[in-house]
């Protein structure tokens, strides 16, 4: 049983850490692929990047023998926002240990079968933080009937996750009940989820949020491309303000192209990644069809293939609102990170531990990182397209 668990803890730092951080560095989807990740600007706890908000520079046109040209003060900003803690778990119980502990290869399946499920896990819950605003939102209720509730939307709800409802009291999001409950059922048709617990009292308008997560994960697009101060800096700074384009009906390549125009137009940038539902690219892919118009298929980091709009990659992802378009530059986005992922090691130098008061060892990946986009308005999204 020890010289079990001993092999297993040397197993998860040598052979599966490696390939774990690798596959969830690049595996999440194309676009976190793409990202840099980087510790230059993590500061303490937080992270802290000094941006420019102004052109300022002493070059000009004069006179042969006249003064040179001046430069005014350049108005910086400092980016400022606190590292997030993203942690993912394996459990194995005692008696599964046991059972294995005479055959070392249902011990390797049974090791296997647990990080398979917490890449998977990981690999869901990065996808839809990286669309999502900082708190953890899923949806919103529209209804609620007994144990019944029905949501705007279902995309990033599972069955047997636990969630938590917020209703805003005109000052702050409160959280209903005080507790959380668990998802028992989904049902796609309806957009209706059923939990556990006693729900009497929730009324229409609150929102779904991921368990005790609220303000806690990566500032995602929906945060960037709302209207709040964001990083610690007023939206009403040319820098943080991105093109937004609402209404939009149905899709055409005007409008594609006037966010694109409108982005360089506005701070110089540089649209080079699409991401979008799987309804707009449908929509997108019919606008390029009906003019007879080759699609490229360009193969991005990670091995993912993807088709392009004039050279420009367009991925669909299900966590994607409905009806949208983001237009993004890349390389104005980072994952800020303390460190890779590690194990969280006890003082023994223990990375599987036995979790109090229960026949199970635990082991925990860790990771304290943030999404930073360094220049929203170098950003665009269409919203409203009429899906196909």
């Amino acid at each position: 049983m020890i010289q079990t668990l001993q092999n297993a803890d040397s197993a998860l730092k040598s052979a599966y850490l490696d390939v774990v951080a690798k596959e969830l560095d690049y595996g999440v989807n194309p676009f976190f692929a793409e990202l840099s990740k980087s510790t230059n600007n993590v500061v303490g706890k937080d992270v802290k990047k000094v941006v420019n908000c102004n052109m300022v520079g002493g070059l000009g046109a004069g006179d042969e023998t006249g003064k040179l040209p001046t430069s005014d003060a350049t108005d910086y900003k400092t980016l400022t926002v606190p590292l997030k803690n993203i942690y993912g778990t394996i459990e194995i119980s005692d008696k599964a240990i046991r059972a294995s502990a005479h055959d070392s290869g249902a011990f390797v399946n049974l090791l296997n079968n647990e990080m398979e499920s917490l890449l998977t896990t990981a690999k869901f819950q990065f996808s839809r933080m990286l669309f999502g605003d900082g708190t953890g939102k899923l949806a919103t209720i529209t209804k609620v009937e007994e144990q019944n509730v029905t949501l705007d939307t279902l995309v990033g709800i599972t069955k047997g996750m636990r969630v938590e409802f917020r209703y805003y009291d005109g000052m702050q999001d409160v959280l209903f009940a005080g507790l959380d409950f668990m998802v028992l059922s989904v049902d796609t048709e309806t957009n209706t989820i059923v939990v556990d617990g006693d729900i009497l009292g929730l009324m229409e308008g609150a929102s779904v949020h991921t368990s005790k997560a609220y303000g806690k994960e990566l500032t995602g697009l929906s945060a960037i491309f709302s209207d709040k101060d964001i990083y610690g800096v007023s939206r009403s700074e040319s820098l943080m303000q991105p093109v937004k384009i609402t209404n939009a009906g149905e899709l055409s390549e005007a409008t594609i192209q006037k966010a694109i125009d409108t982005v360089e137009e506005k701070c110089g940038g540089s649209i080079n990644f699409i991401l979008c539902s799987y309804g707009v690219k449908r929509a997108l892919q019919n606008l390029l069809s009906t003019y007879k118009r080759n699609v490229e298929v360009l193969e991005l980091k990670g091995g993912y293939k993807t088709i392009s709009y004039n050279g420009i990659p367009v991925v669909a992802d299900r966590f994607c609102p409905a009806g949208t378009m983001y237009l993004l530059n890349t390389k104005d986005f980072s994952i800020q990170q303390l460190c890779d992922w590690q194990w969280l090691e006890g003082e023994d130098g223990r990375v599987i531990k036995q979790v109090a008061d229960k026949p199970v060892y635990k082991a925990t990946l860790v990771k304290y990182a943030e999404l930073l986009c360094s220049r929203p308005c170098g950003q665009a999204v269409i919203n409203g397209i009429t899906e196909m």
